[in-house]
């Protein structure tokens, strides 16, 4: 094993919240590692859909402030993460059309226009006559698969460690910090941070209730005119990528750590929105896959300090991992430098489980 490596943060998780939190880090000055077991970007953040939901009905209450302030920074983080890795990241779509949940929509306390089927037809042209009533939600969606490929890129452009295929051994205390070992390294830092997603639970740093919660989806091909908004219900969704490639998802399944493609999951996934969108029976199919999403008991994030002095968690971020990352970045920032963060964190508070 080689000399000690030291840094001010070391992050254990090379996903969307954890590259981002240390691209934040490091405009601070400070310096960074963060360590990815596997390969940075493959996991929940390759195989999310994409959804800038800030206003789903689907999402709890609570977590609304902090998906606002998300969203208000997401064209300055989209653009600082262009700017370093020099790779485009576009908007593929900028409304959606959910169908309507009116006990869930008005718990939100929000001003949401109906949408006549006349104009639902004019922005989903296949959009079968099933009765259903639909909402304008005024949101974005982009492929997540190109921030996997800008968001490393501009973490080491700013000057970041990124080590893959690097496991967290454990975590020790030490003199004004923490000792992390990997399989090759000690690392001396004065701070840790978990954001390992759906494997936050396994570092041993209190018991933290995430759980993973598998996600099967499928794309398939349409002809680009045919689908111009992102199409949402409470059992599946719909992304339309700009060149005629179609995301549909997403299964819930309570599988443990099980990635395996389900084709009877996938099936039905298809069939339901087929009801929808009848091109979709006879459409080609591009591609299937399945991740796993960190789920947490009332459904909210885990931002905060961590039992063990020095340590941090910021993870079980759902199914909003890729909407909430810059947020994340900055109020998990705020709070290890002692700032208040710009929304409070007391309901995302590690302690609520204990």
């Amino acid at each position: 094993m080689g000399r000690p490596l030291v840094a001010d943060i070391v992050i254990a998780g090379g996903g969307i919240i954890g590259l981002s939190l240390g691209l934040e880090l490091r405009q601070r000055g400070l310096s960074v590692i963060v360590l990815e077991r596997h390969h940075a970007m493959q996991a929940a953040s390759w195989a999310a859909g994409g959804m800038l939901a800030g206003r789903d009905p689907e999402n709890p209450p609570t977590l609304l402030p902090l998906l606002l302030r998300s969203l208000a920074l997401y064209p300055a983080y989209l653009e600082r993460m262009q700017a370093l890795s020099g790779d485009a990241i576009p908007v593929r779509t900028r409304r959606t059309l959910q169908q309507l949940d009116a006990q869930k929509i008005f718990a939100t306390d929000l001003n949401i226009p109906l949408a006549s089927y006349q104009e639902a037809q004019f922005m989903v042209p296949g959009l079968a006559d099933t009765g259903e009533k639909f909402i304008w939600l005024e949101e974005a969606s982009l492929d997540p698969r190109d921030i996997c490929r800008a968001l490393p890129v501009a973490f080491l452009a700013e000057k970041g460690t990124l080590l893959e295929g690097t496991p967290v051994l454990s975590v020790e205390q030490a003199k004004d910090g923490v000792v992390v070992e990997t399989p090759r390294e000690h690392i001396h830092a004065a701070a840790f941070v978990n954001c390992c997603g759906a494997w936050a639970g396994e570092l041993g740093l209190g018991g933290l209730p995430v759980e993973p919660v598998k996600g099967q989806m499928a794309t398939i091909a349409l002809a680009p005119e045919r689908l111009r908004c992102v199409l949402r219900t409470p059992e599946f969704y719909a992304i339309p990528r700009g060149d005629g490639r179609v995301a549909i998802g997403a299964t819930v399944e309570h599988a443990g750590f099980d990635q395996t493609i389900q084709e009877p999951s996938i099936a039905v996934l298809l069939r339901t929105a087929g009801e929808f969108l009848p091109e979709v029976n006879d459409a080609p199919r591009l591609e299937s896959w399945a991740g796993l999403r960190p789920g947490t008991p009332d459904g909210l994030p885990i931002l905060g300090a961590a039992e063990m002095e020095h340590c941090w968690h910021a993870t079980g971020h759902y199914r909003n991992g890729v909407l909430l990352a810059p947020a994340t970045a900055l109020v998990m920032t705020q709070l290890m430098l002692g700032e208040t963060p710009d929304v409070s964190l007391d309901v995302f508070a590690p302690s609520r489980f204990v």
